[in-house]
């Protein structure tokens, strides 16, 4: 019965929120770089005409910012470093995708760029945690 309490306790540890901080970093930071971030940049030059231009900038410039977001950013993310302005360019990037170039898809088809959302909100507000480069930076 004591370690059920234990497992249902609702008070916060420092050292459990940290390393679930420092896995959740690593988790989505690594899928955003290495599930679509490394797709988008190796075939950068066959996207860069037909990528779509939400903001009105081109579809080069919109590509390469979403590169940005989703390697640069996810990788500094992972690193922990500079990781509320890191988690603010990635939330915005799934922002975009989910209100402006999935608005009229199905649930299922925006579903994932949401979590994605959630989550980079989720980090942006929260901070990285003990456990990454922004702890020696400040």
């Amino acid at each position: 019965m004591n370690l059920l309490k234990k497992t249902l306790q609702f008070r916060s540890s420092g050292l459990r929120d940290d390393i679930a901080l420092l896995a959740l970093r690593a988790g989505v930071g690594s899928a955003m770089l290495f599930g679509h971030g490394l797709g988008k940049l190796m075939s950068f030059s066959e996207h860069s005409g037909a990528f779509p231009d939400p903001l009105g900038v081109g579809s080069t410039t919109s590509l390469g910012l979403t590169i940005f977001a989703e390697v640069a950013c996810a990788a500094l993310l992972i690193a922990g470093a500079f990781t509320r302005i890191a988690a603010f360019f990635l939330a915005f990037t799934m922002a975009t995708a989910v209100i402006v170039i999935h608005a009229a898809d199905p649930f299922q088809k925006k579903e994932l760029a949401l979590i994605y959302l959630v989550v980079f909100a989720f980090i942006c507000v929260r901070g990285p945690g003990k456990y990454s480069l922004d702890r020696y930076i400040q």
